[in-house]
This record gives C-alpha cells, structure tokens and sequence, in this order.
C-alpha cells in the first residue's frame, strides 16, 4: 500500500461525505458558504471531484490564498522598472514569468533582452549574485509566511557573507489580517474558513483566533482528499454546535505553537507593513517589509524608481474571485480570452490559481 492511500480511500471519502450531509442538515441555516483560504486546497478540491461529494446546501468559495494571484499590477510594474532603470538582474520563481503587469509581463521582457533567471528558492538567487560579482542581482521576493523564512535566512546569509549586489523586492504578505478584511468586506458571504496547512505549520494557531472571535469557525487542514473532506465536516460540526474556534485537522504537520525557530527568524529579519492585496486593497499590518537591521537588501531603498499609476487589466474579475464573491465560470474573459498560456489575470497564471483549477477541472468534474 502507497504511504498516502488512506488519504484517498474512496470508503473513507463515502463515509465522510455521507457524514457531511447529515451534520449540514443540523445546521440552522438555507445554505452554508466555506472558504478554502488556500490555493492548493482548491486545486485539490476540483482535482479529487470533493465539490461534488458535497450536499446542495453546502458550497466551497476559493479565497485570497495564492501568493501569485494576490499579489498586486502595481509590483511587476516594480521589478520591470528595476531592470528598465537600473539594469539589474533579476531573479524569480517560474509562476512570476507571466503574471500581467500594467502593459507587459516579466516574460515579454526577458523576450525583448532584460535580465531574468528563474529560481527555485532564494539561495539560488544569491548564487547567482556570488557568481555575477559585477551585476546587481534583485530577487523577487513573494509569498506567504511559509516561504518568507527562507528569504529570510538567504538575507541572513548575505548580510555576514558580505554579499552587496543581492537585494530583494519584497511581497511577502501574512494570512490573517486578510481574512479579518475579508470577514469585514461588504460582499462576502462566508460561514467558516478552512485554513492552509503549508502556512500554518509556521505560524500555528495562535494568529487565527481573531477570525474565530468574530464568530467563524476556522479548521487547518492537509491537502489530501481525505483531509479536505474531514476539515469540511469539522467545521459544519462547529457551525451545527454554534461553536466558532480554532481546530487542527492536519495535526501530522501542524503544531499548535507552529515553527519557533522560522517565526523567530521572521521577527529577526522582517517588520510589519501595510500592504496592498490584489481584489481586496491595502490591508493593515499584513506586509513583511525588511527590518532596519537589513534595509540595505531592500532593492527600493537601493534603487529608487518612478512607478505610474497601475493599470489593472480591463474586464478582469480577479479581485472578486479571491473575495469568494464571483467564481471564475462568471468571467466573460474566462477561457476564451484568459488561458493559462495567455492569461489575462493573475489568477489564471500559478497552479494555485483558483482560475487555473478552474480551466483544468471545473468541465470535467462538474
């Protein structure tokens, strides 16, 4: 037997579904909307057909999880400027390539002759600044708290190696803050969240509890189809018993105190700042900005540019798909103008991309 069989077994998925229909119908309520915050969550969720398995009266709403997607026109027009004023080079993951800025994308611009790597992690970008001594190498830095202890630790390692021509542009956001914005936004329609479990293995419990305290459930769940199904019936189990707390489903990865020595790490080497979120806007307190100690790695500091007003692409729901408040299918774009290989919208280019699961599962598994 496979090591992850019993994480889709398709007795346990019937149980569970079976379980699921009868909690929801306990629940008090015409229809109940859950959020998977996650955008591997929702890949899985269509890959394995879970939206199906689901009663009527439940629906799974895709939200602000996909690093990607969320980050903003306004931080490609950044890196492109980068390059355009100061001739650096940059470096970055492959699902940066072709996320649309204002008028052109990182990929036309490697197509037309800047600099441009594609990295794994962000000591392969400093690799190549230690390779380039006479270049200026800027690493494009996003994601949530579960990448930002790497960056973090790259920039540790640059500071005592000496290491001058390595900075980074930095979009590292934190998960919490968006949902108490999403909770408070006037077009969301959600009764419970169920919580990533790659950025919980960080952070733990503790930062989720102002979600809970305003009265939804909240379950961390794993990415497998039976940990999906699972944390869907734990949180209808709350909203069935009025309860709205904090719960672990993925307790083989998550702690509840998280990881200390990667949020000692964060605290060491990053700040908090206001932050703006594609579809959702600024959001306090929910940036990673680097710490005085380590400002000189911040490649706006050390090279200023002129950004114009951003131009978000015309006709695009992206904001209102990572709202939870439009599904992709309502998008005239969809498919027929916006495809992964031309896409129009952030949320059609990363694999987390709640468009992208759309376009490769939705027809099939409908």
């Amino acid at each position: 037997m496979e090591i992850d069989a019993p994480f889709s077994d398709p007795g346990l998925a019937r149980g569970l579904a079976e379980r699921i229909a009868a909690t929801a119908g306990e629940i008090d309520l015409p229809s109940v909307n859950l959020m998977e915050v996650c955008g591997t969550h929702t890949t899985a969720i269509f890959r394995a057909g879970i939206h199906t398995l689901l009663p009527k009266n439940v629906a799974m709403l895709s939200g602000p999880g996909c690093p990607v997607c969320v980050t903003p026109v306004s931080y490609v027009d950044a890196a492109v400027e980068l390059h355009r004023e100061h001739g650096v080079l940059l470096t970055t993951f492959g699902d940066m390539v072709k996320v649309p800025g204002s008028h052109t994308t990182l990929e036309r611009e490697k197509a037309a002759g800047a600099g441009l790597r594609t990295v794994y992690s962000a000591l392969d970008a400093l690799a190549v600044a230690e390779a380039n001594p006479g270049r200026q190498v800027v690493f494009l830095a996003v994601g949530f708290e579960t990448t930002a202890p790497g960056v973090a630790a790259t920039v540790v390692r640059a500071h005592d190696s000496g290491v001058r021509n390595f900075s980074i542009l930095s979009a590292h956001k934190i998960v919490p803050p968006a949902l108490c914005a999403l909770i408070d936004a006037p077009d969301t329609n959600v009764q419970g969240f169920l919580m990533p479990g790659h950025v919980s293995a960080i952070i733990g419990v503790e930062p989720y509890k102002p979600v809970a305290a305003r009265g939804l459930p909240c379950v961390i769940a794993g990415f497998e189809p039976i940990d999906v199904l699972q944390g869907i019936l734990m949180l209808l189990t709350q909203l069935a018993e009025r309860r709205a707390e904090v719960e672990v489903q993925y307790k083989r990865c998550v702690r509840p105190e998280g990881n200390p020595t990667a949020r000692a790490l964060l605290d060491r080497v990053f700040e908090l700042e206001d932050s703006e979120w594609r579809g959702v806007g600024k959001i306090p307190g929910s940036g990673l900005r680097l710490a005085p100690a380590f400002a000189e790695f911040d490649a706006l500091k050390r090279f200023p540019i002129r950004l114009p007003e951003p131009v978000e692409p015309k006709g695009c729901i992206c904001g209102q798909v990572l709202r939870g408040s439009r599904r992709p299918i309502d998008c005239k774009l969809f498919g027929v103008r916006c495809t992964p290989a031309a896409p129009v919208g952030a949320c059609m280019v990363s694999s987390e991309g709640t468009c992208a699961a759309y376009y490769k599962y939705y027809s099939v598994s409908s």
